[in-house]
């Protein structure tokens, strides 16, 4: 939401956990009026102690690997292991802010940054000295993938735990989660990938709601439509999204 007030996420976390939710997630980007995935997952992570964090989707390629991979690591280990991660490299040119970092070659960036992520998670030393960037106890914090290209889907079947769909109506993302299981099973991996579904709702003013995710999405094509037409304005259309997903296999 375009100027949120960052004091509302430590109160907004702890309701959401007092109410039984199970897990909370962020959205956030680099060049736009919001609070950053990374504060909100810490401040919701010592508002509440039981709740499920999860960024969906977060955008990796925009921070220097080490850094950014030391700041995932301190925020599970401060809610006591309780952080997903979802991933995604990112498209509009302005959130690439970091000299060096910019919007081109962005698969092979990530590809990079995430043999730096378990490096450094599993404790070998970082900046060239003989130092973790971590403290000993620190676990690979779990990835979810998201993002559309086949690429995105072979990254998840690789170094993931699941796949985080767009914020789009449930026949939209059926085609991605089939995908991903078929890129899970032929890469050997056992079960299944686990599956996460994104939905917005606006209980109360859905016009408001609507263009809050309009603008949030302002540039992403014919996805913004999808997003916004997927935003749920009563309750009785969210329960009807969270069953349309739930006949596609989603996890949650």
């Amino acid at each position: 939401m375009r100027d949120v007030r960052p004091q509302v996420i430590p109160e907004w976390a702890a309701q959401a956990e007092e109410s039984g939710f199970s897990s909370l997630g962020t959205v956030g980007r680099i060049a736009y009026p919001g609070v950053m995935d990374t504060v909100a997952l810490a401040a919701a992570a010592g508002a509440t102690k039981s709740i499920g964090l999860v960024s969906g989707v977060l955008l990796a390629t925009v921070w220097p690997a080490p850094l950014f991979a030391t700041e995932l690591a301190d925020i599970d280990g401060v809610s006591g292991g309780r952080l997903s991660v979802g991933f995604g490299i990112g498209v509009r040119p302005d959130d690439f802010v970091v000299d060096g970092l910019g919007s081109k070659g962005l698969g092979a960036r990530i590809d990079r940054d995430l043999e730096t992520y378990r490096s450094m998670w599993t404790g070998q030393p970082v900046g060239g000295g003989d130092n973790p960037g971590v403290p000993a106890g620190t676990r690979e914090v779990p990835i979810l993938f998201g993002g559309m290209a086949p690429a995105s889907i072979r990254r998840m079947a690789k170094w993931g735990q699941g796949y985080i769909g767009g914020s789009a109506p449930a026949q939209f993302v059926a085609g991605h989660f089939e995908q991903a299981r078929a890129a899970w099973k032929d890469s050997g991996r056992a079960g299944d990938p686990y599956l996460v579904a994104l939905a917005y709702f606006a209980l109360g003013d859905i016009d408001k709601g609507r263009a809050n995710v309009g603008d949030y999405y302002a540039g992403a094509g014919e996805f913004t439509d999808l997003a916004v037409s997927g935003v749920c304005g009563t309750p009785e259309k969210l329960k009807a999204t969270m069953a349309s997903f739930a006949d596609l296999g989603w996890t949650s």
